[in-house]
């Protein structure tokens, strides 16, 4: 399994030691025709890996890494197996965020916020109303029409909306990515870190770093959390016009602090720059241009808060027709083809047994700060991490198709999964980060989630 070695290559970790894999090569309950166990396994891997070479940069010793796949498998479906204090799962998708049949091939919407379910219904001309009804005006609108056609009018409107490609129709619309997985660019100067100091975080290797969270959904989110599992202190905040649904408001701040600021306001933007000042890494998930009017893309930044390391995560890219879009797991997923590579009968695109875009990302972010504060401490130089999900598709439909395990049957995947939960707090339970440093597993912090209940400022 050695999938991980040329992204950490380009992560200037190519002398690291080697990682303990234990478990499956290839889990049953990620079974698909494309490099899915392969790719989940190695995005952690990557980030341990970074994870340990930034705490040899630190303290001149390398902790050990032990990964365990079936761990990995979990985590990967982790909001999944997410439960409220009732035992059971969290629904995390709208009745309007799903695969709808256009008149000439398959459309992707994606309705969970709000503010997407009024785009997409204004596009699309239909009133709203009970569920039931408003689905059956969509259905009716959307096969009324050719599934490009309808992929226009919703952007266009705000909303979200893809038609299906197959790999080549995308590949004719977006030329491949070059950029490497996680691109790594100079982006100041900044004094080292030091040693990690035995406080909050203890010995681990991010241990004293403080990183501002400006992400949402999963892909951000599951990369911050690692951050703050392996020592980091992590600070999100959110608009609180504009919070996130039931499942993400937990699922989203495990590990973390977790703050309101409306930074649309004088007042909210000094804010948020005070706490920059203050931070060693910033993260932003918005699509690119968007935070360039709050003073928060990466050269800005740069000129502001000088040796700030920042990762920015998108769901195309930075160019091309597509840079500037919205997006999520879901629409890249079908957009790119891999909806297509992953039908069971070539008349519906299928899809992947986990949102691996978005996990695979957020772990590659992780180690793209991890690798950009071991540049820190070695060269006094800082660096922007890029990403994106149509980056990590690419990567994956780069591995080719494979045959398919059968998918576990019963509660096979709920019993796998039982083995790595943890009790998170307030009744809920989740599954904990994957892997080991040194023979100790990683663990959550600043337990329980909770969604905007936390000052705007820094703990330590």
């Amino acid at each position: 399994m050695t999938l991980w070695r040329p992204v950490l290559a380009d992560l200037g970790c190519s002398e690291t030691g080697e990682i303990r894999l234990t478990g499956e090569s290839r889990p049953v309950v990620l079974a698909s025709p494309l490099a899915v166990a392969e790719c989940a396994i190695a995005s952690v891997a990557t980030c341990l890996a970074a994870a340990a070479e930034l705490g040899y940069a630190r303290t001149g010793r390398r902790p050990d890494v032990t990964l365990d796949t079936g761990h990995v498998a979990a985590a990967v479906r982790g909001e999944v197996w997410l439960h409220d204090p009732a035992g059971r799962p969290v629904n995390g998708w709208a009745p309007l965020s799903r695969l709808w049949r256009a008149g000439d091939s398959w459309v992707r919407t994606h309705g969970n916020y709000p503010w997407h379910r009024a785009a997409l219904l204004t596009a699309l001309g239909v009133a709203d109303g009970p569920d039931t009804e408003t689905e059956a005006a969509v259905a009716a609108a959307v096969a009324a029409r050719p599934a490009q056609e309808v992929e226009r009018a919703v952007y266009q409107a705000g909303g979200l909306a893809v038609a299906a490609r197959t790999e080549a129709e995308w590949l004719a619309e977006q030329p491949v990515d070059a950029t490497p997985l996680v691109g790594l660019t100079p982006l100041g100067t900044a004094p080292p870190l030091g040693a990690p100091s035995l406080g909050a975080g203890g010995s681990l290797p991010a241990a004293g770093v403080r990183v501002l969270d400006l992400t949402r959904v999963i892909a951000g989110p599951v990369g911050t959390r690692m951050l703050a599992a392996v020592g980091a202190e992590v600070l999100r905040i959110d608009d609180p016009h504009r919070p996130e649904p039931r499942l993400h408001a937990v699922d989203g701040v495990v590990g973390k602090a977790s703050a309101a600021l409306d930074a649309d306001t004088e007042d909210g933007r000094r804010t948020l720059h005070r706490l920059i000042a203050d931070a060693d890494v910033v993260v932003t998930g918005y699509r690119p241009g968007a935070m360039r009017r709050l003073g928060l893309d990466p050269d800005q930044i740069a000129d502001r808060h000088p040796g700030t390391v920042v990762a920015t995560l998108s769901a195309w890219g930075t160019t091309g027709t597509w840079g500037s879009r919205r997006g999520f797991d879901s629409l890249v997923q079908v957009a790119t083809g891999i909806g297509w590579a992953t039908s069971t009968d070539g008349t519906r695109p299928g899809t992947l047994p986990c949102q691996l875009l978005d996990h695979a990302t957020g772990y590659l972010l992780a180690a793209g700060v991890l690798a950009a504060l071991t540049h820190r401490e070695r060269t006094g130089k800082t660096l922007h991490a890029s990403l994106s999900l149509a980056r990590t598709a690419r990567w994956l439909l780069d591995q080719g198709s494979r045959e398919a395990s059968p998918a576990p049957g019963g509660n096979d995947a709920a019993d796998r999964a039982q083995l790595y939960r943890t009790d998170l707090g307030d009744g809920w339970s989740g599954i904990t980060p994957p892997g080991s440093l040194d023979g100790r597993a990683l663990s959550w912090p600043h337990l329980p989630p909770r969604y905007l209940a936390s000052p705007a400022a820094w703990r330590l």
